[in-house]
């Protein structure tokens, strides 16, 4: 597989990354350095919308392209034809409350995005999605089914609704989508929680833990969005390859310790009885109790595109989860010591 950001043909061409300087795109700008892959960095469009469903967005997106000088034509006068595009910005808080602007980020964007590369002539365009559209669901797979829970995986899902929606209009093989899975990495805030939680009492598993956990990392997910890039595989859609871990090996790398083992039916009827009561507060609950729930019990993954074509990044997330569970050590240290140095100066 070519790694110098030159298609099959052997052609060079220019790549333009849309997020560069967010975590995701971050880890993408990493790769295509090591690969010697030179790129653009580029600013997304804030956007914001309140549609909340694909034709409603797609209404508004076409819109941007009819406008006489309006964001869809300004984006493909940009881009150079032949350019392959990588789109990784958006809002990727996982907590994130609902409004225009995060469906303007993870669903507009998108489609406002692919209409441009269409008209620019673009080669390749690779849309960074992600597993928690299908979040409710026991195993993730590369269909378009989505079983969000949460305002950002509805916006996310939302995103790939009306790429798929736009898919008959645009080239053949110009859009890839990667569903990203739970991807951890150095500065993260959801990896230095985990970390906390795997750290504390409530660190558990159901029963002996050898539940597929959908834990990932950064430099996986960018080396396979590269490679994805470069193969532009004969399917729109491709989820993140299972990097092996289960949800007993996760915790016991971010804290450190092995995780209290519950039996199983316990963990059910507290996840039955979580949603009930998230059910009486207006689904207020969902996520904490859909957090717990994958913890205990993970989420399996059917094999992909990348598996029947050998391209398995390299996994990471073990070390990536050892690599936390020492910085929050060394934390619990520094605050150790300042408390200690604070109870002295009050001493004297």
């Amino acid at each position: 597989m070519a790694t110098d950001g030159r298609t099959g043909g052997g052609e060079t061409r220019h790549w333009w990354l849309f997020g560069a300087s967010g975590f995701v795109g971050s880890g993408i700008t990493a790769e295509l350095a090591a690969r010697g892959i030179a790129h653009e960095r580029m600013r997304a469009e804030r956007l914001a919308t309140g549609a909340r469903d694909a034709a409603g967005i797609l209404r508004e997106a076409h819109d941007a392209e009819a406008a006489g000088g309006g964001l869809v034509r300004r984006l493909a006068d940009a881009i150079p034809a032949g350019a392959v595009v990588v789109n990784a910005a958006g809002l990727a808080a996982p907590d994130s409350p609902d409004g225009d602007s995060l469906y303007g980020a993870n669903a507009l964007w998108p489609a406002v995005l692919a209409l441009a590369c269409a008209r620019a002539g673009a080669s390749r365009l690779v849309h960074l999605s992600s597993a928690a559209v299908q979040g409710e669901r026991a195993v993730l797979d590369e269909t378009w089914e989505a079983s969000p829970f949460s305002p950002y995986s509805r916006s996310k899902a939302l995103g790939e609704h009306a790429l798929e929606a736009l898919l008959p209009g645009l080239p053949a093989g110009l859009l890839s989508v990667v569903r990203a899975t739970s991807v951890q990495g150095p500065g993260r805030r959801t990896t230095a929680s985990l970390a906390r939680v795997a750290s504390s009492p409530l660190a558990s598993v159901a029963g002996r833990g050898d539940a597929p956990s959908p834990v990932s990392s950064l430099a996986a997910l960018a080396q396979f969005t590269v490679d994805v890039a470069l193969a532009a595989p004969g399917q729109v859609l491709v989820l993140q390859p299972w990097e092996g871990m289960t949800v007993r090996s996760v915790l016991a790398a971010a804290g450190g310790r092995e995780p209290l083992h519950l039996p199983a039916w316990m963990c059910r009827a507290a996840v039955r009885t979580g949603y009930a009561l998230s059910g009486l507060a207006g689904g207020r609950l969902h996520g904490a109790v859909r957090r717990a729930e994958v913890m205990w019990f993970g989420q399996g993954q059917t094999p992909g595109w990348a598996e029947a074509n050998g391209v398995v990044p390299m996994p990471r997330a073990e070390q990536v989860l050892r690599e936390a569970a020492q910085s929050r050590k060394e934390q619990a240290r520094r605050e150790q010591d300042r408390r200690e140095r604070a109870r002295r100066l009050r001493e004297k």
